[in-house]
């Protein structure tokens, strides 16, 4: 089968530099004269703090608020969460080029890749980030013959290519053009593959991912809002 072609379309994702620094701030306010059942000191009302007091004190606590926010803005972006752009069309249909989407960064501190989870990993060889779905993990074996893939020699169930696949048969074509012989995922590396099968630089070409260069899950498609969906596991 041939496998010569052009791989600028490929889609990979990188940082969303736009937005990395940005945050979100709400106000609200509410005015009028004190409530008819509002308490007053006995005696009547005290001394009043002189009016330049007063506000010398809000601005500080707007400061002490202002300075949380933008603790938690630089936690929650660089050591939580990050906005990448998807770049490309291999993770078509479910991706679209240019889309933005939001990593979960620290998941896989706390466990591994689970088949069918979209990631992101770093490819240094090409000095770029690539997006595409985790399809076997350590100690599976792996085979991709036309537009089925064998896991464990059992054919896997992509709901998530469910529409892609029934278009291309009922136009008489294969979904997938480049097939991958069977093999065995080692330990502390996955099997990756673009949704977008016969357009995408994956595993079937580039080998299987180690796991110290995944960046983390993509959670969120946050950009355009109309497109706007929860990705998680995957399926």
């Amino acid at each position: 089968m041939d496998q010569s072609r052009d791989w600028k379309s490929e889609e990979t994702a990188r940082p969303d530099e736009a937005n990395g620094s940005g945050s979100q701030t709400a106000s609200s306010g509410a005015g009028g004269s004190p409530a008819p059942d509002s308490a007053q000191p006995p005696g009547g009302p005290g001394p009043s703090k002189p009016a330049s007091s007063k506000a010398s004190n809000e601005l500080k606590e707007w400061i002490k608020a202002l300075a949380i926010a933008a603790v938690l803005v630089i936690v929650i972006r660089w050591l939580l969460v990050s906005p990448f752009i998807v770049d490309g069309e291999s993770m078509e249909p479910n991706f679209q080029d240019r889309e933005r989407i939001i990593v979960n960064m620290v998941l896989y501190d706390f466990r591994k890749p689970k088949q069918g989870e979209v990631i992101v990993f770093h490819v240094p060889e090409e000095n770029r980030d690539f997006i595409k779905r985790v399809i076997a993990v350590p100690g599976d074996t792996v085979k991709v013959e036309g537009d089925t893939v064998y896991v464990n020699g059992k054919p896997l169930d992509e709901l998530y290519l469910k529409e892609a696949l029934e278009q291309a048969h009922a136009e008489g074509r294969e979904y997938n053009n480049t097939d991958f012989e069977e093999g065995t995922v080692p330990e502390g590396q996955l099997f990756v593959m673009g949704d977008n099968r016969s357009n995408s630089k994956d595993s079937r070409m580039i080998g299987y991912i180690p796991m110290s260069r995944v960046v983390g899950r993509a959670e969120l498609i946050f950009w355009p809002l109309k497109d706007i969906k929860y990705i998680g596991r995957g399926y």
